[in-house]
């Protein structure tokens, strides 16, 4: 096997590439357009309920693998190039015998070239930004055809691809590493908040059966008290789409909320017109549930998503296929009511009464504040939310700075990438 290396000193010569983006180029490096070393074309339609998850081929979309399927499209190594939605324009690899969706473009390659580096060249073009729609965004693939390329001979095409399949798999063995470790300490987090909302922070006190299967035993004086007995609930309203404008006052919709956080919102309504929806206004520390939403083992996007609203998000208001949850009893701690919230427990809750099918689930509003949770005293709740406060902080804190390293290494991978397929550094054997 050929060790590559980067060389100390880039290409001798350099030429106007005739390509704003690019700049110069290796001398002896042609440019082309997309056309001429490739043909795009668009997969097959196959509809979900066709998608198994044990098939004998694997059907791949816009954003990677579905599912498997009975037949296939293609047989041998191609690229793949996602033509619609958030992601469209994303770079994938697909090898043996598999079906490409109408969601993904097929690249059938023209010539003598490396597919690795071909692929690798087209991420760095960064596609997304031909899309034709910000609603649902699509590929222009007419456009595409028409970009140029920086062109090396076949042999350095090779060393390239080669190269950067060593590089890159030694950056992604580090990724990989710190997101395990990012996640061992998120499952930390996990476990010392379903640990403390149902033991308590003091262990010798005396512990009775909950009568819950998944939380097993809690404290003898702790008492029950379901959710509906806790909070008054005002479910979103229906918003046209007619009325969203580009500023003024955010809607937060369902799928805004996303791992006990609110995303930036992309939908306003005029501020003049809040005093009509008042009762879906949000406040500081209300609670917010999706009431939609896709199968439970889908983390980011499950039936259930909910979080708590700080000073940023106050003055919102809320979409349709959500619920806002507001304390009325003061003799309960907010926080701590919102750990319970987050804990394994009620999530075990939803995702038992969540109905529907694996792509859109939804859940009873009803049925959620049928949720039985178990209160200490006053001082306690108290207690445990400031113990929580500062645990989960420092844990948090740790993630950040795994992830801080994992967005390091990911830039370093991307710039790596970018300046070996553009010839701003020299690949030797």
């Amino acid at each position: 096997m050929n060790n590559y290396q980067l060389s100390i000193n880039n290409y001798p010569l350099y030429k106007d590439s005739g390509v704003e983006w690019l700049g110069n180029v290796p001398e002896h490096w042609q440019v082309k357009r997309i056309k001429d070393l490739s043909f795009l074309q668009s997969g097959n339609n196959v509809t979900s309920e066709q998608i198994e998850e044990i098939e004998k081929y694997p059907v791949y979309g816009g954003n990677g693998l579905r599912g498997y399927f009975s037949r296939y499209t293609n047989e041998g190594d191609y690229i793949l190039i996602g033509r619609q939605g958030a992601l469209c324009g994303n770079i994938n690899y697909a090898s043996g015998k598999f079906w490409a969706t109408e969601h993904a473009v097929v690249v059938y390659l023209k010539s003598l070239i490396n597919i690795k580096w071909y692929g690798e060249i087209l991420r760095v073009l960064n596609l997304n930004q031909y899309s034709l729609s910000a609603a649902q965004p699509g590929l222009a693939v007419d456009r595409i055809k028409r970009l140029l390329l920086p062109v090396p001979p076949f042999s350095e095409q090779k060393a390239i691809a080669h190269y950067l399949d060593t590089k890159t798999a030694q950056i992604d063995r580090k990724i990989d590493l710190l997101s395990q470790k990012a996640k061992l300490h998120s499952n930390l987090k996990q476990s010392l908040i379903n640990e403390t909302v149902t033991r308590g922070l003091d262990k010798s006190v005396p512990m009775k059966n909950s009568g819950i299967e998944w939380i097993g035993e809690v404290p003898d004086h702790w008492g029950k008290r379901r959710l509906k007995d806790i909070y008054t609930y005002t479910k979103g309203y229906a918003f046209k789409s007619d009325e969203f404008i580009d500023f003024g006052t955010p809607i937060v919709k369902a799928t805004d909320i996303k791992q006990y956080r609110i995303l930036e919102s992309t939908s306003f309504i005029n501020s003049s017109r809040i005093e009509s929806y008042k009762n879906v206004l949000l406040k500081d520390n209300d609670i917010v549930i999706s009431t939609v939403g896709s199968q439970p083992n889908i983390i980011d996007s499950a039936v259930g998503q909910l979080a708590r609203i700080d000073k940023k998000i106050a003055g919102s208001l809320l979409n349709q296929n959500t619920v806002i949850l507001r304390i009325n009893k003061k003799e309960i701690d907010n926080k701590f009511l919102y750990y319970n919230l987050i804990s394994k427990s009620f999530r075990q809750h939803l995702d038992i009464i969540a109905r529907g099918t694996a792509n859109q689930s939804s859940i009873k509003v009803s049925e959620t504040l049928e949720y039985r949770l178990f209160l200490p005293t006053s001082q306690e709740q108290k207690a445990i939310a400031d113990y929580l406060d500062t645990k989960t902080a420092q844990i948090d804190q740790i993630i950040q700075i795994i992830n801080a390293q994992i967005e390091k290494l990911k830039e370093l991978r991307k710039t790596l990438i970018n300046d070996v397929v553009t010839g701003k550094i020299k690949v030797i054997e």
